[in-house]
């Protein structure tokens, strides 16, 4: 297999990562940037020079990213998720199969309505194949599959420093753009069996976890359902996604906002346009720490009837992530980008993913495979199961 990955950043170096040391079959890996030396530094760290090659790619230029594609028979993007529809547009044209880590619901839903051209190219594309949304649909896909009627489905992740430092206890662990995204558009939910929405940055919750984690937070974010929500529909009465963050994360970063911070509309400051919401990305990239030792949480509950019984079950997943000392990988990009290299493989290895066209993640990707590579490359789960609940 010959798979190439977009992107020499964080991710980009996370996937590159997993395609040379952790997969089975991979002939070649491709790392591109618009930075020709930033994908040789990515290349570099990620060693295997034999198998990895660095390329300069401009993810803006179609015919460019065309060429480039040909002769890989999966590409990852790990770049920007404005770009996603036209990759995946070039994708089809190449005939190379293509995932992205997602990380806005209208992109997801436009890539997704080209799956019939995908079809006719004989192709897979399957959107946001991160974290959340990616790894946790998939994990709803594997534990829904264990009920025979299934009544809530309830997903909590956060990326967090193991040491958090103020003001806001946060760390850089990726996109910028996506984090505002998430904290500024309306989330989509099942609520009582309807497919509504909700306000971002609302609805908080406390969430335990063992020593020496403590007492959490959790809110409602957007994207981290993607399509679980038309996926599920008519088969839950609740589903839900909310971001975990240290107590008090969430009123500070709302002062923000309703400041108008994240506004993306330009006001006129001494004569120049500025964007409120660029500000504050450019501000938070100089301000706050990045590539700190991290952590990741992931929770998602299950509650029907399962096992014959007719007293309603709680199944719970759970899965503790940290910063890998030894090959100084983040906890985020082990849970990121490693989603994203192991679906990228299954789409280029015959018969893993029959199905062609444009696919959400939880539909076509068989989850016992996916959990037992996810195993392979120590994330591990840990399962809790209650009765009369």
């Amino acid at each position: 297999m010959r798979i190439l990955v977009l992107g020499a950043g964080r991710m980009g170096l996370g996937a590159a990562f997993d395609l040379a040391h952790n997969s089975e079959g991979v002939e070649r890996v491709t790392i591109a940037d618009f930075d020709e030396g930033r994908a040789r530094a990515v290349a570099e760290t990620v060693g295997g020079a034999e198998r990895v090659r660095a390329a300069r790619v401009d993810v803006a230029d179609s015919a460019g990213v065309v060429a480039l594609m040909r002769g890989h028979e999966a590409v990852i993007s790990c770049v920007p998720y404005v770009h996603n529809l036209s990759l995946a547009r070039a994708a089809i044209e190449a005939r190379a199969n293509f995932c992205d880590l997602g990380g806005n619901n209208t992109v997801v839903d436009a890539e997704l309505a080209l799956d019939s051209e995908a079809r006719a190219a004989g192709i897979r594309i399957i959107p946001d194949c991160g974290l959340a949304p990616g790894m946790v649909s998939v994990l709803v896909a594997h534990g829904a599959a264990r009920f025979e009627r299934l009544d809530e489905v309830h997903i909590r992740v956060g990326g967090l420093p193991q040491q958090p430092k103020p003001p806001l206890d946060y760390q850089i662990v990726f996109s910028v753009e996506g984090l505002i995204n998430e904290y500024v558009e309306r989330a989509r939910v099942i609520r009582d069996g309807h497919l509504i929405e909700v306000e971002s940055m609302t609805e908080i919750e406390s969430l335990e976890f063992p020593a020496p984690y403590g007492r959490m937070e959790a809110f409602q974010t957007s994207g981290g359902t993607s399509t679980l929500p038309e996926t599920f529909a008519g088969r839950v009465r609740e589903l839900d996604y909310k971001t975990i963050r240290y107590p008090g994360h969430c009123e500070r970063f709302k002062l923000l906002i309703a400041l108008g911070l994240a506004d993306g509309v330009e006001v006129e400051l001494d004569g120049a346009r500025v964007s409120p919401r660029r500000l504050l990305g450019e501000l938070l990239t100089r301000r706050l720490p990045a590539d700190e030792p991290d952590l990741v949480f992931v929770r998602v509950e299950f509650r029907g009837q399962m096992g014959g019984k007719e007293a309603s079950q709680s199944l719970r997943y759970d899965i503790i992530d940290r910063h890998d000392e030894r090959t100084g990988l983040s906890a985020m990009m082990r849970t990121t980008a490693f989603p994203a290299s192991i679906i990228a493989q299954m789409m280029a290895r015959r018969g893993d993913i029959r199905e062609t066209g444009a696919i959400p993640q939880e539909r076509c990707v068989p989850p016992e495979r996916f959990v037992a590579e996810l195993t392979r490359r120590n994330i591990t789960i840990k399962e809790s199961l209650e009765s009369g609940v």
